[in-house]
């Protein structure tokens, strides 16, 4: 068993908290994304079950023991780094073999294990080469492949596909996926790439000033986030927020905007925030009034191959939606976009809170 706990776990340097006592539970071969804005704490929470910074109070146990006293190499652990980490000098084989060689494992077994590592990430070929000799995404594969050699219960990843090009990293979230489903290894996998989080994990885990917002799968973080911090940094574009009030059934937005809401809301007036995505407005012929449709004015219009994402204006403020290329939206157009109410989001102004 591979499980990884984090129980109220700290990190301060000096006065600044970069970790403020977060709880974990990484579940034996799951596959967890810790994803946030830079600075929010993700990449220190990764180095702390690493072993590479030391933890200001808690407790991290993996496989059901406490290992905040022992050093990485006593972990059970293997990393992957951003920057690859590979020696320039040695070729492949002796890049996925080195660990293992320093640990005196048999020739036998390091060949047995690099061979069958090698296999499955496709490296057979490139065994002989050097890393100078290779692509981007074959170096970031021969690092996965020094790390799963150890054959650790855990494997943690620091964002390892930021140096790639944006063509190479939808390549390899696939890659690494596969590779999830062949070695079933408990992963946890920083980004600060959201798109990353939600096509990869099992559970996503959204961090911001050193706590934890929301654990969920991606779906629900999708659709339910606990807060408007969620809500507005996962999915792409992001969510729509409007400042207004809860009167009589209906969201009172600027302009003179007002809208039913059709959950079960708080009673009498309230300080709200309106939350709409940009899939969840739908572009309706001006003079085609409706209760949800909002009399708006496209401003900027962003083509996208089959689809595009508009900005637009209303008296409630400026948003993106997002249409079809064969809608026609063209800069200027007047249109009563309609908001799909049974979609959308009521936030406490006050605690961010959904409601």
């Amino acid at each position: 068993m591979a499980e990884v706990n984090l129980e109220n776990v700290e990190k301060r340097f000096g006065e600044t908290w970069a970790v403020a006592g977060i709880d974990l539970t990484v579940h034996d071969q799951e596959f967890v994304i810790l994803v946030g804005p830079s600075g929010c704490g993700k990449t220190t929470t990764l180095r702390m079950i690493a072993g590479l910074e030391d933890v200001s109070a808690g407790d991290i146990r993996i496989g059901g023991r406490s290992v905040v006293n022992l050093p990485p190499r006593d972990r059970d652990i293997a990393m992957v780094f951003q920057s690859y980490a590979l020696y320039p000098h040695m070729d492949v084989y002796r890049n996925m073999a080195f660990s293992l060689q320093l640990r005196r494992v048999p020739k036998k077994e390091i060949d047995r294990r690099v061979n069958e590592v090698a296999e499955i990430l496709g490296l057979t070929p490139q065994l002989k080469r050097k890393p100078r000799q290779l692509s981007g995404g074959q170096r970031q594969r021969v690092a996965v492949g020094a790390a799963l050699c150890r054959q650790s219960g855990v494997l943690l990843f620091d964002e390892p596909l930021s140096n790639l090009d944006a063509k190479l990293r939808v390549h390899m979230r696939t890659e690494l996926k596969r590779l999830h489903q062949k070695v079933r290894s408990t992963m946890v996998y920083v980004t600060h790439d959201q798109v990353e989080a939600m096509t990869m994990g099992d559970r996503i885990v959204i961090m911001n000033g050193g706590k934890i917002m929301q654990v969920a799968t991606p779906l629900e973080a999708y659709d339910k986030p606990k807060n408007r911090f969620v809500a507005g940094f996962i999915g792409t574009p992001p969510m729509n927020f409007f400042s207004g009030e809860w009167v009589d059934s209906k969201v009172q937005l600027g302009g003179g905007v007002k809208l039913p809401y059709p959950r079960s809301s708080p009673n009498g007036t309230k300080s709200v925030v309106f939350g709409i995505r940009p899939e969840h407005i739908y572009v309706r012929p001006s003079g085609n009034k409706g209760e949800t449709a909002v009399p708006s004015v496209i401003e900027v219009v962003e083509p996208l191959g089959h689809d595009v994402v508009a900005t637009a204006s209303c008296g409630a403020g400026v948003f993106q939606l997002a249409a079809e290329i064969h809608d026609g939206l063209k800069p200027q157009d007047k249109l009563d976009l309609q908001f799909d109410m049974a979609r959308a989001y009521l936030f406490d102004r006050d605690t961010e809170c959904v409601l």
